[in-house]
């Protein structure tokens, strides 16, 4: 097998598209055309769906996939390990939900880009249970999610627990509302919140659902300063992190509300397949550096 033939192939997977995947490749589009087509004739199988847009992988193109790339970084961690500097290379894909953007983009990825300057390292934003899908497939490294409180991730999958993340319900400043509020006071009022797919989003339509209330949306929006700038406005209860509240600059036309016998909160995770490799130890420098800027977060 040639492994430029499968590198070609996994890009096009990965990108959606021929044109992408060429430009991820430095190669002509064409150039890629024939990498993926000596793969499916030395396999004897067509893998992808050409008449699909974005282009995607048959069944067989999956299985090739999920083995391919199991493949390509076995080479990455033989090369690393035979490599006389000792220097980790390749890549490492790194996914993140967005609550844990925040922290993970800063300190801990400057710790792994300084002490792995010639690993190539992509990250990939996108809600948690969509994250895990796609370490589970090999289309990411690993991952840093957010679960609702007792959830756990899948058990094939190597995880560490970063500990619980809280959340405020905040209203604008200037609404008539007491501080303290039961879930029913709640559910008389519209929310300006993320989009489905959010572990606080979900916890907190559980809990509404097991007091049979109604959970009322206004408006769904992924940009955190957005949201908080539509429920300054008054058009509803939003959801934010502390540091998210502190850093701002609606904070001073917003007032958090406590809930009476509701804390809402999720569970930080990273998560990776077995074995590890040679990403092992940046994924620990990665892990080690978000759960202290979490436990530094919540402590501020």
């Amino acid at each position: 097998m040639n492994t430029h033939d499968l590198v070609a192939f996994v890009a096009v997977v990965e990108t959606g598209s021929i044109v992408a995947a060429s430009a991820r490749l430095n190669l002509t589009q064409p150039g890629v055309t024939r990498r993926i087509q000596n793969l499916e004739e030395m396999l004897g199988a067509q893998l992808l769906d050409r008449l699909s847009k974005p282009l995607k992988p048959t069944a067989a193109g999956h299985e090739a996939y999920e083995q391919g790339r199991r493949l390509l970084r076995m080479l990455d961690d033989l090369k690393s390990g035979v490599a006389n500097d000792g220097v980790v290379r390749g890549e490492f894909r790194l996914g993140l939900t967005p609550f844990l953007s925040e922290a993970g983009l800063t300190a801990p990825l400057d710790a792994v880009r300084a002490e792995f300057p010639a690993l190539a390292v992509r990250v990939v934003s996108g809600w948690s249970p969509h994250q895990v899908e796609r370490v589970c497939r090999n289309e990411l490294d690993a991952a840093a999610i957010c679960l609702p409180d007792g959830a756990v991730p899948p058990a094939d999958l190597l995880a560490d627990d970063l500990g619980a993340q809280p959340v405020l319900f905040v209203v604008a400043r200037d609404i008539k509302m007491p501080r303290i509020v039961d879930m029913e006071r709640l559910s008389q009022m519209s929310w300006v919140i993320n989009q489905d797919g959010c572990g606080f989003r979900d916890a907190l339509k559980r809990q509404f659902d097991a007091e049979h209330l109604p959970f009322n949306i206004a408006v769904e929006a992924l940009d955190s300063e957005l949201r908080l700038s539509l429920v300054a406005r008054g058009l509803g209860v939003g959801l934010v992190t502390p540091i998210g509240l502190r850093r701002s600059a609606f904070r001073d036309k917003l007032r958090p509300v406590a809930v009476r016998d509701f804390k809402p909160a999720v569970r930080a995770w990273i998560v990776h397949r077995p074995p590890a490799g040679r990403l092992a130890r940046p994924i620990e420098l990665f892990r080690d550096g978000l759960d202290r800027e979490l436990k530094a977060l919540i402590g501020a």
